[in-house]
C-alpha cells in the first residue's frame, strides 16, 4: 500500500472521528437545552396550578363574607375585580418569553394578592365572621395556597436561572442562537411589596 494512500485514509478517519464527536456534542448540548426548557415549562405549570387554586377559592370566600351585611362592599368588589383581571390573562408557557405580557400577568397577580390581604385585614373588625367555620377553613386554604405559590415561584425562578445562565455561556450560546432558545422572564417582587397593606376605616 502506498504511503500517500495510508496518510489519506488516516486523515479521512481522523476527520470522521472529529465529525462524529462534533455531532454527538451538538446533539447532547441541544438535548440539554431542551431538558432545561421543559423544566422551566414544568415549573411554570406548577405556578399556574397554584394561582388557579387561589382563584377557585375566592368566590367561596367572597360568598361567605357577603353574608355579613355590615361588611365593606368595596373590599369585596376589589377582590372580585382583581380575580376577573387575573382570569382575563391567558397564562401560557409562551408568556415567560414575552417581558411585557409576563409583567402584565405578574401585576394582575400582585393586585389580587393585595386585594386579598386587605380583605383578610378588614375581617379583623368582624369577630363573628372571624369565628365562622367556613371562613376559617377558606382562610386556612388561602394561606396554604399563598405559601405554595411562593414555593412554586421560587422553583420556577431557579429553573429559569439555570436555563438563562446556560444559554448565555459559550458554546451553548451558539446552539441556543441556532435553535431559537431565548432567555425566560423571572418573577420579581411587586413594587411596594416590602410594605404591609394599609386598611383605613
Amino acid at each position: 500500500m502506498k504511503k500517500g494512500l495510508v496518510i489519506g485514509l488516516s486523515i479521512i478517519g481522523v476527520l470522521l472521528i472529529v465529525g462524529i464527536m462534533f455531532v454527538s456534542w451538538l446533539v447532547g448540548s441541544y438535548n440539554n437545552l431542551v431538558t432545561m426548557n421543559e423544566e422551566v415549562n414544568k415549573n411554570w405549570s406548577l405556578v399556574e396550578n397554584q394561582y388557579q387554586r387561589r382563584a377557585d377559592l375566592i368566590p367561596n370566600l367572597v360568598n361567605t363574607v357577603k353574608g355579613y351585611a355590615n361588611f365593606e362592599m368595596k373590599v369585596l368588589t376589589d377582590v372580585t375585580e382583581a380575580r376577573a383581571s387575573v382570569g382575563s390573562i391567558k397564562a401560557t408557557p409562551e408568556l415567560v418569553n414575552d417581558e411585557a405580557a409576563f409583567q402584565k400577568f405578574q401585576n394582575a397577580q400582585a393586585n389580587l394578592s393585595g386585594a386579598l390581604s386587605r380583605l383578610l385585614l378588614t375581617v379583623e373588625n368582624y369577630p363573628e365572621l372571624k369565628a365562622n367555620e367556613n371562613f376559617l377553613q377558606l382562610q386556612a386554604q388561602l394561606e396554604g395556597t399563598e405559601n405554595r405559590i411562593t414555593v412554586a415561584r421560587n422553583n420556577f425562578n431557579e429553573s429559569v436561572n439555570t436555563f438563562n445562565a446556560t444559554i448565555k455561556k459559550f458554546p451553548a450560546v451558539v446552539i441556543a442562537g441556532i435553535f431559537g432558545f431565548s432567555a425566560k422572564q423571572y418573577f420579581k417582587s411587586a413594587a411596594g411589596a416590602e410594605n404591609a397593606p394599609k386598611v383605613e376605616f
